[in-house]
């Protein structure tokens, strides 16, 4: 079967793009933190530099522009003449100053006078600047590296989910793990069915959402997530799944949605990982392969076999039937 456009990929990201937005994009500048933490990498790194770049060489040019109209530039050879800024008689040594000053350097050789009052209302105007670029820009890069997406690339989900009884009763199933020694504390995780339908008035609905239970009443959407866990949603005259059978499955279209969310233990931050499983990536019949095993003192698991299943008997009719 030709492969067909997904709404959330495997590696969880959504393929959903914004268009036409027309007077809505001028949002985006309204909360420009937020906007800038969003951009790739290669973005914010370019704003990094430009920003400290054109402001390093505009305040260094009202130093420079200061010495000039007072005639400070003239004047480097008079030993009694008293300048606004001491050692400043071109555009680089302004540049210096003005670099010594944000960096708090401190090399002794240039420093202002008191007798150049424009010049202490720069320098007051230069560490407020200073203060709130610092504070925005490092700020960014600050809450940009901490992000926890990374994080989610050590979440894994088993690559088909599969239909088995269990209990007595139709089950579908699919497997999570974590491939850290550290805790998702509050782990839950979610399921959407996505699929088109059309309701009783006529309305089209192309990506209808519909959620589907994965143990809400009973807590078992809560996870322990120490070793890999099987989470099971349950067919039963609620489930969305009431009248699919192993002959129905070969022509439905849908997607199932998986939102795995927890906290990061080491950072308190909050994670998110997302997969989904097309009705081609559904197995009837299938169970997952045990990983578990018990070793000298400690449990091993072995991820080699995550993603494997075997086949067992299971009766090829809905729940309906």
């Amino acid at each position: 079967r030709r492969e067909r456009q997904r709404f959330v990929d495997k590696n969880g990201r959504c393929n959903v793009q914004h268009g036409n937005l027309g007077g809505e994009s001028s949002r985006y500048l309204s909360d420009l933190f937020t906007t800038l933490v969003d951009l790739k990498w290669r973005w914010n790194l370019l704003i990094f530099l430009l920003t400290y770049t054109v402001a390093w060489l505009v305040m260094a040019s009202m130093w420079w522009g200061i010495a000039y109209l007072r005639g400070d530039l003239h004047q480097t050879h008079d030993d009694t003449y008293s300048p606004c800024v001491a050692n400043v008689y071109n555009f680089p040594s302004a540049f210096l100053f003005f670099i010594e000053t944000e960096a708090t350097i401190g090399y002794g050789h240039r420093y202002i006078t008191e007798r150049c009052p424009e010049g202490i209302v720069l320098f007051l105007f230069q560490s407020l600047l200073g203060s709130i670029v610092d504070a925005f820009l490092i700020g960014c890069m600050f809450i940009k590296m901490s992000q926890p997406k990374k994080r989610a690339e050590t979440l894994m989900f088993s690559r088909a989910a599969v239909i088995s009884q269990r209990d007595g009763k139709l089950c579908l199933m699919f497997r999570v793990g974590n491939l850290r020694n550290s805790h998702m504390v509050s782990a839950q995780i979610r399921c959407k069915l996505i699929k088109s339908r059309q309701t009783p008035e006529g309305e089209f609905l192309p990506l209808d959402q519909c959620e589907l239970d994965v143990g809400f009443g009973t807590g078992a959407d809560q996870l322990f997530l120490v070793s890999p866990l099987t989470i099971c949603h349950e067919i039963n005259s609620e489930s969305p799944f009431f009248c699919l059978s192993q002959r129905s499955l070969r022509s439905e279209q849908f997607e199932i949605v998986v939102i795995l969310e927890g906290i990061v233990e080491t950072t308190g931050m909050t994670c998110q990982a997302r997969t989904s499983y097309t009705e081609d990536e559904v197995l009837w019949g299938h169970r997952f392969l045990p990983v578990m095993s018990l070793e000298d003192g400690f449990f091993h698991v072995d991820y080699s076999q995550f993603h494997a299943t075997f086949e067992v008997p299971t009766p090829p009719y809905s729940v309906k039937e």
